[in-house]
């Protein structure tokens, strides 16, 4: 079971990720929405994101309410802030920055995202000791 604060930790998540689905929905490119809010974009690639976006609300509620789905979620989360440093590093993304332009920004919201997945994996160790 999840204590109540594990279960408000993967609801924000859920709120999250619909505020995130929304922005791409309508195209409110806002930085802690969009991790790459200033580079070039084609408006159905944010349609197809909000719709994938709607499965991290599902599996987030779920986790929120049951202790089998978080570990999913936390592993789920942890691979997107992999899959985010990845892209971050990637020569696909470098081609479509400007000169000299940083990727501090990406780097944060990824930082942000990693550090959710260790405040999530420290809650489910602690519940998991206090059964």
């Amino acid at each position: 079971m999840n204590s109540t604060i594990t279960k408000y930790a993967f609801l924000s998540g859920a709120g999250y990720f619909v505020c995130m689905a929304i922005a791409h929905f309508f195209g409110i490119k806002l930085p802690v929405l969009f991790v790459y809010y200033d580079t070039p974009f084609y408006a159905y690639q944010d349609k197809i994101i909000s719709f994938s976006v709607c499965a991290y609300v599902a599996l987030f509620y779920a986790a929120s309410k049951h202790r089998d789905v978080a570990l999913i979620a936390i592993i789920v989360l942890a691979i997107t802030a992999l899959g985010l440093s990845a892209i971050n590093v990637s020569p696909a993304l470098a081609s479509v920055l400007s000169e000299g332009q940083s990727t501090l920004p990406y780097w944060l919201q990824t930082v942000a995202i990693a550090f959710y997945v260790i405040i999530l994996v420290a809650l489910y160790i602690k519940d998991g000791k206090n059964p």
